[in-house]
């Protein structure tokens, strides 16, 4: 049997022990992994690999012993419980193997889950797993994860209480970070969150979430945008001390303005621009960001990214003027448009 979207997400919490086996494949060998914890996890409980209730099997062993899969499937615990026989990177070599033990399983047997990489439509253990009426098979693709899964995930680490705002941007941070660096964000927010009911707000969500600029490039850029020129001087040595070239100065502001451009000329007004971002942004740089874009307009947004633009050019260029001098004076003009 295939299960796909909210009936596939819902299995992996709550797999039917009464079937034998489930098959999870994708390409992300990362978000196999989770899904598959997540589905041994749920059918052994709390101590299923304390208790030696889960039997592990590299996928490559199955072609040189196919009749290892159906021992271990047969073999009989010292603790009682349900147990998992764990097939792990199989491929469609082990599909024999699968076909016997499938064809043998009995209810008290052990349940087995089978994770494999990207298989096509005609791989034979697909096939097996979605003709089979006891086996369930599960495609994991690279869509960004749903609303719910999010809130699964949230639960699971402790977190019930929300603002609105706060789950806008989580879901928004869902879809920029891989699934297993997502799941240690909201455990690292859960820890910062430890005994205090109050609501997650979107800065407590800014203060846990990766980084994804140096903080004084992200400084630098609120003097220019908002137009902080008595603060651009001393701002620009410190940068300078750290050895940050001015190229990078330059294209880092490029590609700051351009954001700005992005939320600005968003048909549906700054508010929903600002959550098109990619990478997402948080708390209150999501705040002062759509205020920049408000401030400046398009059409004044546009006129820097010219300045900008023929700055960075002339940066790569031939030229032999001193390029922190020359970055600092456009720095300094396009501070004082953000002023008029």
């Amino acid at each position: 049997m295939k299960l796909t979207g909210i009936a596939a997400s819902r299995y992996f919490s709550r797999p039917d022990p009464a079937r034998a086996a489930l098959l999870i494949f994708g390409a992300d060998a990362m978000r196999v992994a989770l899904r598959r914890q997540e589905a041994v996890a749920a059918l052994l409980g709390p101590k299923g690999e304390e208790e030696m209730r889960l039997t592990r099997i590299p996928g490559s062993d199955l072609r040189k012993d196919g009749a290892a899969l159906l021992d271990a499937m047969k073999a009989v615990g010292f603790f009682p419980g349900q147990r998992v026989v764990l097939v792990e990177d199989a491929t469609d070599t082990a599909a024999p193997a699968c076909t016997a033990a499938l064809s043998d399983w009995r209810p008290g047997d052990a349940h087995m889950v089978i994770t494999a990489g990207n298989l096509t439509a005609k791989s034979a253990l697909r096939k097996l797993f979605e003709g089979s009426g006891s086996a369930v098979s599960i495609g994991i693709y690279d869509d960004p994860p749903s609303r719910e899964e999010v809130e699964d995930i949230l639960k699971a680490a402790g977190l019930r209480q929300l603002s609105p705002d706060a789950m806008t941007d989580l879901l928004a941070l869902s879809r920029a970070l891989d699934p297993g660096d997502f799941r240690r964000t909201v455990e690292k927010i859960a820890l910062y969150k430890w005994n205090d009911p109050s609501p997650l707000t979107p800065a407590e969500i800014a203060a846990n979430a990766p980084a994804t600029i140096e903080a004084d490039l992200d400084d630098l850029l609120a003097v220019v945008a908002e137009g902080r020129a008595q603060e651009l001087g001393p701002m620009m040595r410190r940068i300078e001390g750290q050895g940050i070239l001015p190229v990078t100065i330059a294209i880092t502001m490029m590609r700051h303005f351009k954001a700005l451009h992005s939320v600005a000329s968003d048909p549906g007004g700054p508010g929903a621009g600002i959550g098109k971002l990619r990478p997402p942004v948080f708390g209150p740089r999501r705040d002062k960001m759509q205020a920049q874009a408000q401030k400046w307009g398009m059409f004044r947004l546009e006129d820097a990214l010219k300045h900008l633009i023929e700055t960075d050019l002339t940066l790569r260029s031939s030229s032999k003027a001193p390029q922190e001098a020359l970055l600092e004076r456009a720095l300094l003009r396009i501070t004082m448009m953000a002023r008029h």
